[in-house]
């Protein structure tokens, strides 16, 4: 599954851009006077933005406990799992930041710069030398991820084109099965009838003897002895007509 049709990447996206929204607010809520009525307004909706974010996140790490229990099914594996993990986990420590900045502002009335700076610095993930070490780390990690996830895609690719070239073999084997049993059919079929063929032509030369046979006898009898063969073959009729058709 692509990330664009994952609906884990669709559902980050909406949370980035609640958090970008968020970081946005934050920069205004830092340049109003404090204890203004603005700077009331900005806090409560920062802070109602926040609890809202904070369980979007929660809600989107249930489904990654979730995918964890059968990461195949879901087409991910534990590489993939943990770049999630860890994308909540960045997004969640943003907004507690945030939160601890609101609320720190909110309790003395006003912070001094150096606490500012210092959670803006948090908030906005500032480089510095820690934090390149780390995001070089991460990069690097990244990209094995990256490496290991499309060997893995690959290595399934050809593993399900293994399958559908067995299951398609299969397939010719039985169409030649069945063409066979088909040809022996046929055969068979072929034989009866040539079988059926020299019966009939046997039938009908005893059937043209009999028949002449019956002429040359018709010839020697004279006129009263054809009367009586006739009348012998009525009668014969008869019976054989009574015997089959009426008993």
């Amino acid at each position: 599954m692509s990330s664009a049709q994952d609906p884990f990447y669709i559902v980050k996206e909406e949370i980035q851009e609640s958090i970008d929204k968020l970081l946005s607010t934050f920069h205004q809520w830092e340049q109003t006077s404090a204890g203004s009525s603005e700077q009331v307004h900005l806090t409560k909706e920062l802070l109602a933005s926040s609890e809202s974010i904070d369980w979007q996140v929660d809600e989107l790490d249930k489904t990654i406990d979730v995918a964890a229990r059968d990461p195949s099914w879901y087409g991910i594996n534990d590489i993939e799992l943990d770049k999630r993990r860890r994308w909540t986990s960045n997004a969640r420590a943003q907004v507690g930041s945030m939160k601890k900045a609101i609320v720190a502002g909110k309790q003395s009335n006003g912070t001094s710069t150096s606490n500012l700076s210092g959670m803006r610095r948090e908030l906005l993930r500032l480089p510095d030398s820690e934090q390149k070490e780390r995001s070089n780390a991460y990069n690097a990690r990244d990209n094995d991820d990256f490496i290991s996830s499309e060997s893995d895609r690959q290595l399934l690719l050809m593993r399900q084109q293994d399958e559908e070239l067995d299951e398609l073999s299969a397939s010719v084997v039985r169409i030649g099965d069945v063409g066979l049993t088909i040809h022996d059919e046929l055969l068979a079929h072929e034989k009866i009838l040539s079988e059926l063929d020299t019966e009939m032509d046997s039938t009908s030369n005893r059937l043209d003897f009999v028949q002449k046979k019956i002429g040359m006898v018709m010839k020697k009898a004279s006129v009263k002895g054809q009367m009586m063969m006739i009348c012998f073959l009525i009668v014969l009729f008869i019976v054989l007509f009574v015997l089959v058709f009426l008993t």
